[in-house]
């Protein structure tokens, strides 16, 4: 593998549609070459001129046949199934993930969309719009509810995961999980199973709330059978990948009433087109894919970046996140 190039002889190019990457890198004053685009044709006119590159949605796999001088790239996202390791390797670029620099926003996130499930707040936000001010009810399964003494299952506990259990056990929940090394995560959790007993502990939980990344053994992982095994007042909670959940699986769950309702910060197809059925769902609260995206995300990465380079510079062959 060729030297990374010195300090004084890189350029990074920064793509993203709307994260002020360059800007927030040019107040550091690090007197490395830098510039910015901001959508995919600019990338692939000028992809040629990088060395390093930190990108995430915009990223093509057919780019790095237009990316001689390519020796690295910091993904700007955790999740990095938009990149072929093959491909990278034998190109001989290096690949590290942003994995845990939004942690603890995403679990805020998955925490804040626990609350307004308990507390009905998506139902108060259309009640808002309608000027309509709600009366008192007597249907005991109608009204908000409480978090302590709820259990949640976490079903990925990994760095997200870990600070979502610490943050529902203030709120005097139960926090039962799964991961691959059901040995571990005690410290977070009441109760660690491994991820293949996940259909047995779904009957458990009051909330679930997958925080898992997207693999070949997550995908679909909440299909028809797992939400058949949700209590009929159990929530799904989604800040993961959008394929991890059946869709249509869902929606029928919905609409039979066999879970009592969703927040969901990831669908399959991002942006949910229009004709989505889930936009109509009235028990069903939908963010953006924004749940990572906070006034600090460009910071976060920076730094994670600058680690990586000096890494680079000193001829480490291990990345922080290192993916390839």
């Amino acid at each position: 593998m060729a030297a990374f190039p010195a300090k004084e002889d890189v350029t990074i190019c920064f793509a993203h549609v709307a994260y002020r990457m360059a800007e927030r890198f040019a107040a550091r004053n690090t007197g490395i070459r830098h510039f910015q685009v901001n959508s995919l044709e600019e990338l692939t006119v000028r992809i040629g001129d990088a060395d390093v590159l930190s990108v995430s949605m915009m990223w093509r796999n057919s780019l790095i046949a237009r990316a001689p001088k390519l020796k690295f790239i910091q993904s700007i996202s955790a999740g990095t199934d938009q990149y072929s390791r093959e491909a990278l390797k034998a190109a001989n670029i290096r690949l590290a993930s942003a994995q845990g620099v939004n942690a603890r926003a995403v679990a805020e996130h998955a925490m804040s969309l626990i609350l307004a499930m308990s507390r009905q707040l998506h139902f108060a936000r259309d009640n808002q719009a309608k000027h309509h001010w709600r009366g008192m009810i007597s249907d005991l399964s109608r009204r908000e509810d409480e978090l302590g003494g709820k259990t949640l299952l976490v079903v990925g506990l990994g760095r997200i995961g870990s600070h979502l259990a610490g943050l529902a056990r203030a709120f005097g929940m139960r926090v039962i999980a799964t991961k691959r090394d059901p040995g571990s995560g005690f410290e977070s959790a009441d109760d660690v199973f491994s991820q293949g007993r996940l259909g047995e502990v779904l009957p458990l939980a009051d909330y679930v709330a997958l925080t898992c990344p997207l693999t070949p053994q997550t995908e679909g992982l909440i299909n028809a059978a797992a939400l058949s095994r949700m209590k009929p007042s159990a929530f799904l909670i989604n800040v993961s990948r959008g394929k991890v959940v059946d869709e249509p699986a869902l929606l029928d769950a919905l609409a039979q009433g066999r879970i009592a309702g969703a927040g969901l910060d990831c669908t399959v197809e991002e942006p949910l087109p229009a004709a989505s059925p889930l936009w109509d769902v009235p028990n069903v609260l939908i963010t953006p894919h924004t749940a990572g995206e906070t006034r600090a995300y460009e910071d976060n990465v920076i730094d994670l970046l600058l680690e990586n380079l000096e890494r680079l510079w000193r001829g480490e062959s291990e990345l922080t996140n290192g993916i390839v």
